[in-house]
């Protein structure tokens, strides 16, 4: 089944359907970075623009629609806007693509509050625009560490549409599976790293409340403005966008050689990338921050489009005929 994608990032989503064997043929993404890191590991076409200046002509047909469109409108730390903030109004070119082009199946991701935002109206305009094109809808809320086997407090809510109703018959989310790896099965806590990511005294001038209130060398801490957290569930906080914005928003942890922020590539893999994903050596480290809080738990990815795989066999079958 052909597959495109909106709002790809460095393509978290995309990954986790081409590990299924899904044919992604065409995606787009606004952001000039995080396109240079998505062509360094996808081969297919990649366009780098607005949305809002791609007409669905120029989109080809495809069977899957991909969508981990913008959060912000309907995140907690955003502006709780909406539909009203103009980045809310992104759903309304996901919505034009979807009539325009018609997939079998279409594919939403975005952050837990997108449920409760606007007491609801916000998430039952998103249903019931899907519904009015002829899809029939499941969702979930999933947390990377119960169904990823990612050590990182992430709930995600997805969406999946099917226009066929024995597929959406077929098709359930995956259920939760233990957590078996730790923080330190990706975090190179007694490995030296660049000195760049280390904190100083001369560097930093909260210095010695970290020195005072990091003790714990298996688990993640936050600097909180004022205060030190730390994360002792023993799983990395949810990884955001602003961590490009400045150290304080990069989990933080104790080694052996000093107090440290963690690297892109930890955060790329805390949020389930593999070892070999590729990360660009001409872009900013505040912009590899971003686009890593701004991606997807690829494990939990893969699960769902497993699934969304077995559900659809028989629409394959057919095509095929």
């Amino acid at each position: 089944m052909k597959v495109a994608g909106l709002f790809a990032g460095v393509g978290g989503i995309e990954l986790g359907f081409e590990q299924n064997g899904f044919n992604v043929i065409w995606s787009n993404e606004i952001d000039e970075k995080a396109s240079m890191t998505y062509k360094l590991n996808h081969s297919h076409e990649l366009m780098t623009e607005d949305i809002n200046n791609i007409d669905s002509s120029e989109i080809p047909d495809m069977d899957i629609l991909l969508a981990g469109f913008p959060c912000q409108a309907f995140s907690v730390a955003g502006y709780r806007k909406g539909f009203e903030d103009k980045r809310g109004n992104v759903f309304l070119q996901v919505a034009r693509v979807i009539k325009d082009k018609e997939p079998s199946v279409v594919f939403l991701e975005n952050v837990k509050n997108l449920v409760g935002h606007d007491g609801g109206n916000t998430f039952r305009v998103i249903l019931d625009t899907l519904h009015e094109y002829g899809y029939f809808v499941k969702y979930r809320v999933m947390n990377a560490s119960e169904y990823g086997n990612v050590p990182q407090n992430r709930e995600r809510i997805y969406i999946v549409g099917f226009k066929d109703e024995n597929a959406y018959k077929n098709f359930e989310f995956p259920n939760p599976i233990p957590l078996t790896k730790t923080l330190g099965d990706i975090i190179k806590f007694n490995t030296k790293v660049e000195e760049k990511y280390y904190y100083t005294k001369e560097k930093y001038k909260f210095y010695d409340q970290l020195k005072r209130s990091m003790v714990n060398r298996e688990t993640l801490y936050q600097w909180r403005r004022v205060y030190v957290r730390e994360n002792k569930s023993n799983l990395c906080p949810t990884l955001t966008a602003n961590m490009g914005t400045g150290g304080h928003n990069v989990p933080l942890l104790l080694s052996r050689y000093g107090i440290r922020k963690l690297t892109p590539k930890e955060c790329f893999m805390l949020q389930g990338f593999p070892k070999d994903f590729t990360l660009p050596t001409d872009v900013a480290q505040s912009h590899l921050y971003k686009q890593a809080g701004n991606s997807v738990v690829v494990p939990v990815i893969n699960r769902i489009a497993k699934n969304i795989y077995q559900a659809t066999k028989h629409i394959n079958k057919q095509t095929i005929s």
